[in-house]
């Protein structure tokens, strides 16, 4: 990249200045940036600046003041994309947050959710919970194991909802196979969307009791929100997004590995499902057994298991857990 250019000049700035940091290496510059420039734009934004980036210089117009903090925020980019090749949507927040002194967790290890508000205000509610949370913050694949109830679908739901509103993505894919159990797709009624959607309801019923039904509706309709079967992924390669697998434990490997080999640029992908739960013939392995035996040690991939005093449903229901266990 030789030129970059992004931002407007302020409309109340008292003097115009502009001010030159030091050299970038160009190896920095898509870490730095973000991709397609959002890291960028989120500084000219947010600072009411105008950024540019000529023949490996920065540099930043504005009013003095704005200046002052934008390059603060930049220098600190730099530091965090030279020590690790890159810079998380969370690391883009919180230094955001503390070069203008706003309210945001700085510990993310103790309390991840602790500014997650979608709807009514979603937190880990164990110490399970929270560690699923931490893993989505700091991985950007996080595979979830556990049994009904203990939040594995809804946690990852919220964040994805989190993640969208504070302009990190630009898409939602929620993505359930299509198991069939006892009867055929081919003979259940109505048109293909009426045939899939029993099995990406409880994606709709937690998207929609975060966000309500009608924006839920309208971001669909704007196909911001993706909510699709799992055979209706190949071929794709999703950019920005966060992509979510429920139900997981009825993948084939084939399926598993096709689903996640669909990430593409800024995406995260969180997967979940029960393995004690598979509606798999006897003879198939989980593809969810076998992601997490094959890729659980490679960086930047987590494995979180949840147990029975994770659940936080009906309190029956860790009851009823557990006497199936035993």
């Amino acid at each position: 990249m030789t030129l970059a250019e992004i931002g407007t000049k302020p409309h109340h700035a008292t003097r115009m200045t502009s001010s030159t940091t030091s050299s970038i290496d160009p190896g920095l510059v898509l870490p730095l940036f973000g991709p397609q420039d959002q890291h960028l734009r989120r500084l000219c934004e947010r600072f009411n600046v105008a950024i540019t980036h000529r023949h490996g210089e920065i540099r930043i117009t504005g009013d003095d003041t704005d200046i002052k903090l934008a390059a603060d925020a930049v220098g600190r980019l730099k530091t965090v994309a030279a020590r690790r090749g890159r810079i998380t949507p969370e690391e883009f927040i919180q230094i955001m947050a503390s070069v203008t002194g706003e309210s945001v967790d700085s510990s993310p290890s103790s309390q991840p959710a602790s500014g997650l508000k979608v709807g009514q205000e979603v937190r880990p509610r164990t110490p399970g919970q929270t560690r699923y949370a931490n893993a989505i913050l700091e991985h950007d694949v996080v595979f979830a194991i556990g049994p009904a109830g203990t939040g594995k679908t809804y946690l990852a739901v919220a964040m994805a909802v989190n993640a969208l509103k504070q302009k990190l993505i630009r898409k939602i894919v929620l993505v359930r196979p299509a198991v069939e159990a006892g009867e055929s797709l081919g003979y259940l009624p109505g048109d293909m969307h009426a045939k899939i959607n029993p099995y990406l309801r409880p994606l709709l019923d937690a998207l929609q009791e975060m966000i309500g039904y009608e924006q839920a509706r309208k971001l669909m309709e704007h196909d911001v929100i993706e909510v699709v079967p799992l055979a209706y992924m190949r071929g794709r390669t999703l950019n920005d997004a966060f992509i979510i697998l429920d139900e997981a434990q009825n993948t084939t490997s084939s399926q598993m590995k096709m689903f996640l080999t669909r990430m593409g640029a800024n995406s995260k992908i969180v997967v979940s499902g029960d393995t004690t739960q598979t509606d798999l013939p006897n003879q198939i392995k989980s593809g969810l057994k076998d992601a997490t035996a094959r890729l659980g040690k490679i960086e930047g991939i987590s494995v979180v298991y949840l147990a029975t005093e994770d659940i936080v449903r009906h309190p029956l229901v860790q009851r009823i857990v557990d006497a199936y266990d035993h």
